[in-house]
């Protein structure tokens, strides 16, 4: 036996080291499939660390945080069933050794977990130009706060003596823009704060000491939904870095143990194997 061929050789003849494709793409549509599972059911119960209703904004910081390990969670049992399948149907050809079988299962989960999340980001993106069309060619004039605060521009705008046919649409994109300023160090600037005041004075016909009013009770709530709206989203960019980079290990991980269950290994305990008892020695 020629046991001076290195293992770059062996490899070379054997094409051991060669990237599987079809135990790849299994591992990340199984993975992909089941997150968005996950995801609808976590939704359906009311997980979800990001929401379009006004409500959502009254949420409190346990269920922003629960919503958030949630998506942490569901990410690594998806990538663990993923990687799992991604290194279990995986064929070893030729002659290889075990570091270098375990390596290559590895890296086959996380080939499984990177395709997996272009297709999760695909879809997300997808659905989100196809959702935000419509109301970019119906009203011309949004802007990012009729979605985050639409409900505050109803309070500003609310009056029965206004014409039933009378566009405001404008109107409503321009105080959406100055009430954006309310979160900033210095807030609504005093020449913004009276230019508002008298747009709403003559577009509801309130006096001008009930449209002050009015002002300044809407730029307090916009105040408050914009900074628990940033909360949400703080809390949402870090659930989603900790779910990928979690499952990226995960994958790897549930990989070389499909790798080693194939080759006749016991699965280990974390993926629900038995532990195996030791047989004493007569």
């Amino acid at each position: 036996m020629d046991t001076g061929r290195s293992t770059a050789d062996v490899l070379d003849d054997k094409g051991g080291l060669r990237l599987q494709w079809s135990p790849i793409f299994a591992g990340a549509l199984t993975a992909s499939a089941l997150s968005l599972i996950l995801i609808s059911f976590g939704a359906a119960v009311g997980l979800g660390v990001s929401s379009s209703s006004p409500s959502w904004r009254d949420a409190s910081a346990a269920l922003a945080l629960l919503s958030g390990l949630f998506l942490i969670l569901q990410a690594l049992v998806s990538f663990v069933v993923g990687g799992y399948i991604a290194g279990r149907t995986q064929r070893v050809i030729g002659a290889i050794p075990a570091d270098v079988v375990d390596s290559n299962d590895g890296l086959h989960g996380l080939t499984a977990w990177a395709l997996a999340v272009i297709v999760g980001g695909t879809i997300i993106a997808l659905v989100g130009l196809s959702t935000a069309r419509p109301v970019v060619q119906s009203r011309p004039v949004a802007t990012a706060a009729e979605q985050l605060l639409s409900a505050e521009l109803d309070h500003l705008y609310r009056s029965v003596r206004r014409p039933a046919n009378l566009d405001i649409g404008y109107d409503r994109a321009e105080a959406g823009r100055i009430l954006l300023t309310s979160s900033g160090h210095s807030g609504v600037s005093t020449e913004d704060r009276s230019y508002l005041i008298q747009q709403i004075a003559a577009a509801t016909g309130l006096p001008a000491a009930e449209a002050e009013k009015r002002v300044d009770s809407v730029v307090g709530d916009a105040r408050t939904a914009i900074q628990r709206s940033r909360r949400s989203s703080v809390i949402l960019a870090f659930s989603v870095a900790a779910a990928l980079l979690f499952g990226a290990v995960a994958a790897w991980a549930a990989a070389c143990a499909g790798g080693r269950h194939r080759d006749g290994a016991t699965l280990p305990e974390w993926m629900g194997g038995r532990p195996t008892t030791p047989v004493p020695v007569v």
